[in-house]
């Protein structure tokens, strides 16, 4: 509660709105795709279906390795302006950005995934902030909905991204958030950097490189993707678990990040993103400690609410493939869950079992 509330107050006494003017420079997409011949018709039709102009808009298609014919499906489209490049071999994101961003005709060059849709005023949303020079690199936002075949895990879900997208919100409002949506983010060609191949969270080092250039990050929440949320709670774990071994492989190979003097979103960046990595530890020492205090009745009391809530939390695992909602279980099981996804995403970083690329099971 105390990082959002300060997020709050820093953005309510001193708003730094962007300059904002109707501008419409010329703008690449680039998606990535890794075997998405069901959707990738209708993808690119979603994004054909922009309210932009055509001659500024660029489509480029990346076929990672694909094996079912998504390159072959897309170019199907090259006759409406849709640029396919198909990669025999599977690389991952990274490195198709470090092939192709340089590339790219536009200026301002959006990524984005197969899996979600945009709103039809998305894309002019998402450059309108760059009408600012100091403006690096804008963030759209990702509504989540459920799946009409989902549990109630969903509702937890929608309840922490909520709680995010408010953090992110007021961040962009008072200077810049650490980081971005990897459905829908833009930045400025020319202050792309390549990044290493095995990098799992391009959205969040290539924006904060961005950052440390002097440059701002913003979020745009007018220029809104759409997705579905986890259907089950084995999907999330999977998710959340390659997110947190990416943040963990952010830091140890980034470790200015942490560095005051040469991070000007430190601030942000240790009590949103590194400060997250410590809660499992800081659940454990709590737990312990409180055990150990037992004597004093005020602890006593604090003891008897963390067993309550990790009491409701066994009961939100117990029911979590049900369709009814519970959440006064849910969202203390779905905290629990995510907090485990650290603990297994550490283990999996040390271990090096973490892959850059997306199972299928996870890009669902």
């Amino acid at each position: 509660m105390g990082y959002p509330a300060l997020a709050w107050a820093r953005a309510t006494l001193r708003p730094r709105p962007p300059r904002a003017l109707g501008i419409e420079p010329t703008v690449t997409i680039l998606v990535a795709a890794h075997n998405e011949v069901a959707r990738i018709g209708d993808r690119i039709e979603n994004l054909l279906a922009l309210d932009y102009p055509r001659d500024s808009r660029e489509i480029l298609l990346a076929s990672d390795g694909s094996t079912d014919g998504t390159a072959e499906r897309a170019r199907a489209w090259e006759q409406d302006g849709v640029s396919v490049v198909a990669f025999e071999s599977r690389r991952g994101k990274p490195a198709v950005l470090n092939d192709l961003v340089p590339k790219a005709r536009g200026e301002i060059v959006v990524l984005a995934d197969a899996r979600q849709r945009f709103d039809a005023a998305a894309l002019r949303a998402l450059v309108g902030p760059f009408a600012d020079p100091r403006v690096g690199a804008v963030s759209g936002e990702l509504v989540l909905t459920l799946p009409d075949n989902g549990t109630v895990v969903g509702e937890g879900v929608g309840f922490y991204w909520r709680y995010e997208k408010f953090i992110r919100r007021h961040e962009s409002r008072a200077e810049s958030t650490p980081g971005a949506t990897g459905a829908i983010y833009a930045i400025r060609r020319e202050l792309f950097e390549p990044i290493p191949e095995d990098t799992i969270l391009d959205d969040v080092l290539i924006p904060l490189r961005i950052a440390r250039r002097g440059y701002r990050v913003l979020l745009e929440p007018n220029a809104r993707a759409y997705d579905r949320v986890a259907a089950t709670s084995e999907e999330e774990f999977t998710r959340k678990v390659r997110t947190m071994a990416g943040k963990f492989q952010l830091f140890v190979r980034n470790r200015w990040l942490l560095n005051p003097f040469r991070n000007r979103l430190w601030l942000q960046t240790v009590s949103r993103i590194s400060l997250r990595l410590l809660v499992p530890l800081l659940l454990a020492a709590a737990f312990a400690a409180n055990l150990a205090l037992t004597d004093e009745n005020v602890y006593k009391a604090t003891l008897a609410i963390q067993l309550l809530f990790y009491s409701a939390a066994l009961g939100g695992y117990l029911l979590r493939n049900i369709r009814r909602r519970v959440p006064l279980l849910i969202v203390p099981y779905v905290f629990c869950l995510l907090n485990w996804t650290i603990v297994v995403g550490f283990a999996r970083f040390l271990s090096g079992r973490q892959r850059v690329t997306w199972d299928k099971a996870t890009a669902k």
